[in-house]
């Protein structure tokens, strides 16, 4: 059946609702957009399924919400009585219909006896996360697009153990998925069924989580000195960050200016372009306020408060946006100090990052001894570390973090916090202002000691329903065409995470990475860089990231230059 037969097909069901009716009938002229909606099915990955909210089957919609739930339920059948009375817990952000694909799902779960527990409000995930694990549950459903514009929305499965759903489990809600062609006959709930089975979170969830990150603070005597009086600038950018990290903040003594218009639960983020904290231009009202009072750090959250963004003042008095490296390595380095100087830094301790992220990680583990371990993109791969530590107690976790981001210290939660680095964050301004410093300040002493490393990523945008396929095409391109060299720096090692192999240019050895597979190819180079060319799992983008090491930013800069002029040579893009 092609696309213009299914999209008469839902046109003309009258189970669809009178909001999707109006909306596919404005369509029926614009042929590309009934091929682009109805075309495909949304892809349900490995991180859930992620789209444009409206109505199709390539959509994020109500019908396409409740199949996979319905796909998710099956799962859990599987799994035993046990499980389906464990339940569900379900979250959501601000965006739009994220109250209502939540509600939908929960229906779907009790339509099938399923427990459905939900937040009476939007909560973030790591606090899904938590819940998942505190209340034993036997998944966790997240609504939200994370930090994509605001016409998307998506839904994240998460497993037992608090984690995104492992991708053995979701190849078997996938194939449940599919089997419901019917995206209008999924099951609805009786009314006691909704009263027996959907209940909402308990209240003492949320105190319960803030004790555990209460647990996670390092410089109590600082922020003692400081925090009241602290001149630091937080924005939630409309999401649902607000109330858990300006709760965590007043909790541990820590004074944060919000920028109130956008502390509003506002699904259009109608006060930024995009709401990812990752760019200058989206804390630029938060930039703005600590102008004005006099703050030197700025930090923001995204829709579902799981990556941070903060800008600094630097020492000509400008703010600078910090890239999610260099959050990464001051974290990282302020972590570890404190712990040092505290006595409180295991033997066995162990950072985690993605292969992807500063290549800088390495030499400040090294000095402070502690092992680190490279998994691919995708915090959910740095919470199956945590969970095998956890069983057999070889390494300690410390901390884990992703270039675009993310970042979690603490194992109350398996994915990427903010609200925990928002805490972090704040108490390491009150900790260097109690040393006179500024964090800007302590970020050039890092590069001072340890050699600069200038780490960018660029995206390349795909269009269509073939964006997923034609970006794949081109990293096997590289695969089959092996480059030896990016203008004047050699290629020391190629790492084919598909194949789970490296090799060693010099000698041709070949050996294992000891990775889970993934479609990217990674160069390492003669002095300590590296390229990589991955497509995004999340977007219809294909991304290359650089990780440049040199003396100076000068020197990093200049070189940068050179070899993605390099890479533009071999990347074809048509």
């Amino acid at each position: 059946m092609n696309y213009l037969n299914i999209y008469e097909n839902w046109l003309n069901d009258e189970r669809l609702n009178a909001e999707g009716r109006n909306e596919l009938e404005s369509i029926k002229n614009d042929k590309e957009e009934i091929e682009y909606r109805f075309g495909a099915e949304l892809e349900f990955g490995t991180a859930g399924m992620r789209g444009i909210i409206g109505y199709g089957t390539n959509m994020m919609n109500i019908y396409t919400v409740k199949r996979a739930t319905q796909g998710l339920a099956e799962f859990i059948k599987t799994l035993g009585a046990e499980a389906m009375s464990r339940g569900v817990v379900i979250s959501y952000d601000t965006r739009l219909k994220s109250d209502e694909f939540a509600k939908a799902a929960a229906e779907v779960l009790a339509a099938n006896d399923i427990r459905a527990r939900v937040f009476s409000d939007v909560h973030p995930v790591p606090m899904l996360s938590y819940a998942v694990r505190k209340l034993n549950a036997a998944a966790g459903i997240m609504i939200t697009a994370s930090h994509n514009p605001k016409q998307y929305n998506g839904y994240k499965v998460y497993g037992a153990d608090g984690a995104q759903m492992s991708p053995e489990d979701t190849a078997v809600v996938v194939d449940f998925i599919k089997k419901s062609e019917d995206y209008f006959g999924i099951p609805a709930p009786t009314p006691e069924q909704i009263k027996k089975f959907i209940k909402p979170v308990p209240e003492k969830t949320d105190a319960k989580y803030y004790k555990e990150l209460k647990k996670l603070t390092l410089s109590k005597k600082a922020v003692k000195t400081c925090g009241k009086d602290l001149k630091l600038v937080y924005t939630p950018v409309h999401g649902s960050g607000y109330i858990p990290v300006t709760a965590i903040l007043k909790k541990i003594g820590i004074n944060a200016t919000v920028v109130k218009p956008q502390t509003e639960k506002d699904p259009y983020f109608s006060t930024v372009e995009v709401p990812n904290p990752e760019y200058k231009e989206t804390l630029s009202m938060g930039i703005a306020l600590a102008q004005k009072i006099g703050a030197t750090v700025v930090f923001g959250t995204d829709p579902d408060s799981d990556r941070l963004g903060v800008a600094v003042k630097n020492n000509s008095g400008e703010f600078e946006a910090l890239s999610g490296n260099q959050v990464g390595i001051l974290l990282l380095d302020y972590i570890l100090t404190r712990l040092k100087e505290e006595g409180k830094l295991p033997a066995n301790s162990a950072v985690v990052k993605s292969f992807v992220t500063t290549g800088m990680a390495k030499a400040i583990c090294r000095q402070f001894g502690v092992e680190l371990f490279e998994v691919p993109v995708g915090f959910k791969f740095i919470g199956e570390k945590i969970k095998l530590w956890e069983k057999d107690r070889s390494y300690t976790f410390v901390f884990g973090f992703e270039e675009s981001c993310g970042y979690l210290r603490g194992t109350h939660a398996r994915d990427k916090d903010a609200v925990v680095a928002s805490m972090l964050c704040a108490e390491m301004v009150c900790y260097y202002s109690a040393a006179n410093k500024t964090v800007y300040q302590r970020l050039m002493e890092i590069y001072d000691t340890y050699g600069y490393v200038l780490d960018c990523n660029i995206s390349i945008p795909f269009k269509g329903l073939n964006a997923m396929k034609d970006m794949n095409a081109v990293v096997d391109s590289l695969k089959t065409n092996p480059v030896s060299k990016f203008d004047i720096y050699d290629v020391a090692v190629i790492r084919d995470y598909s194949k789970n192999i490296k090799t060693d240019l010099a000698t041709g050895a070949v050996s294992e990475i000891g990775s889970p597979l993934t479609n990217c190819v990674y160069y390492e180079l003669e002095n300590g860089s590296f390229i990589c060319v991955r497509p995004s799992g999340t977007e219809p983008k294909l991304k290359i990231y650089f990780s440049v090491k040199a003396h100076h930013k000068a020197d990093a800069e200049t070189a940068l230059e050179k070899m993605k002029a390099a890479v533009n040579e071999i990347v074809k893009v048509k």
